[in-house]
């Protein structure tokens, strides 16, 4: 769809636009982090002064100083754009009245009781209305319940007096970044958008056109957040039938990974997803409870998408299962037992730990008196606030080191591991992920979920 075009006389809206596709808009970036830097450095390659809002200081740090610490951007892009003066980080919020464009890329995590938290959206909410001025244009990527940008930020941004539409644009326009795709990024994904009206529609769509290939309209902020949930409830169900689906072939003595390459193979009717330890990653865990909190407020229950919540769970408790059940083999019991872990990101090949599998697993073996250790090429360090109950550092993978365990816990295919090495060297190993699949010699060891 081509971008609307509603915008006829000399207006606020008119300015933006101008300012727009001349690049000398403003933009002001909130929350430098997996879906903001890309962000950033995108709109600045093209011409785009932007200004950076990261609260983390160690971040913002880095990122005045050219220091890369995000997979999907290039090292050498962000420290020229930072040397040309294109891309500046702040801690605090008193640059946004310099900025003609304010995108929030904020967090939207879970509570204890796994209901939306969005207490960054209206924290930054309070502090832009607090710089509102006539002839900005804010928009929300981050993933959220249908509503969220007229329920909560228009309300905060219209008690300035300012008129949304007239004085300041508001639209929703969701991320759909993928961490470690090499194929799609920032740039060649297409972008939904939604705005409040139809002006605040035409300055958004102009506005992500400059560097996205393909924008996408719609109707309304809502349709535009409902997307996102959706798209990401539709993978946490598919993932969760195939899950439940190796729950039932273990019981029946099938390889479920068999079952599935098998399916692939028809050319129509059927999309492959495979099972694994449970879901990480900011999106999949998340976005269907945010779904299913919001279909409460109308009396409605989605009892599909909850379900799947549900086995998602539980079949890293599952793995725990198998884990005990290979030691058995071996005639060793849990407590006592050295495992050692193979990965602990939620997806192989990134550096990314949020809502890892590996965070409900490790406590789970360490209740039941396992000595753990890790190895993971990407994640250093676990930090206390990721998983209290174990703190450690990644360790050097060597045959002395996996001989020397009772048990090595695939949670993580990387791709930089000699997998038929590890089993060679292991007493027994049990695979979460399918990475032993090419594995000749030695596959008595393996016991795969």
């Amino acid at each position: 769809m081509s971008v609307p075009h509603v915008i006829t006389e000399k207006t606020y809206a008119a300015e933006l636009i101008h300012k727009i596709k001349t690049r000398q808009a403003n933009v002001a970036v909130v929350g430098l982090g997996y879906v903001g830097l890309p962000l950033a450095v995108e709109k600045a390659k093209v011409g785009f002064n932007v200004l950076g809002i990261e609260q983390n200081p160690k971040r913002a740090f880095k990122v005045n100083n050219g220091e890369n610490y995000i997979l999907d951007v290039k090292d050498e892009e962000l420290k020229s754009l930072v040397q040309e003066g294109k891309i500046k980080a702040y801690t605090d919020f008193n640059c946004l009245p310099q900025a003609d464009v304010i995108v929030i890329c904020v967090p939207t995590p879970l509570d204890a009781n796994r209901d939306p938290d969005i207490t960054y959206i209206k924290n930054v909410t309070a502090e832009i209305a607090r710089h509102l001025r006539p002839g900005q244009l804010i928009t929300l990527e981050s993933t959220t319940y249908p509503g969220t940008t007229q329920e909560v930020i228009l309300p905060r941004l219209a008690a300035t007096g300012l008129k949304v539409g007239e004085d300041f644009f508001l639209a929703h326009s969701p991320e759909r970044v993928d961490p470690g795709n090499k194929r799609f990024t920032t740039n060649n994904i297409s972008k939904v958008v939604g705005g409040v009206t139809p002006a605040c529609l035409e300055v958004a769509c102009t506005f992500y056109a400059q560097t996205i290939q393909q924008v996408v309209p719609v109707s309304s902020p809502a349709v535009a957040e409902m997307t996102k949930v959706f798209e990401n409830t539709y993978r946490a169900v598919n993932i969760a039938l195939v899950n439940e689906l190796m729950l039932l072939c273990d019981k029946m003595g099938l390889d479920v990974w068999e079952v599935i390459d098998a399916a692939g193979t028809k050319p129509f009717g059927i999309q492959t997803f495979y099972p694994g330890p449970g879901v990480g990653g900011h999106c999949i865990p998340v976005d269907p409870f945010y779904l299913a909190w919001k279909a409460r407020e109308y009396d409605f229950q989605t009892r599909f998408i909850e379900l799947a919540g549900e086995i998602n769970i539980q079949v890293s408790y599952y793995v725990v299962d198998k884990v005990i059940e290979a030691l058995n083999r071996i005639q060793k019991a849990v407590n006592g037992s050295r495992i050692l872990i193979l990965g602990v990101a939620y997806k192989k090949d990134i550096p990314d730990i949020r809502e890892s599998p590996a965070l409900r697993i490790i406590p789970q073996l360490i209740k039941r008196g396992a000595v753990l250790s890790y190895h993971d090429p990407y994640i250093p360090f676990i930090e206390p606030r990721e998983c209290p109950q174990f703190s450690a550092a990644s360790v050097e993978l060597s045959a002395e080191r996996i001989a020397a365990a009772d048990l090595v816990l695939i949670l993580t295919d990387h791709s930089g591991i000699d997998y038929q090495w590890v089993v060679d060297q292991a007493r027994i190993v049990v695979d979460t992920r399918n990475a032993t699949k090419h594995v000749n010699n030695n596959r008595h060891k393996i016991i795969k979920i």
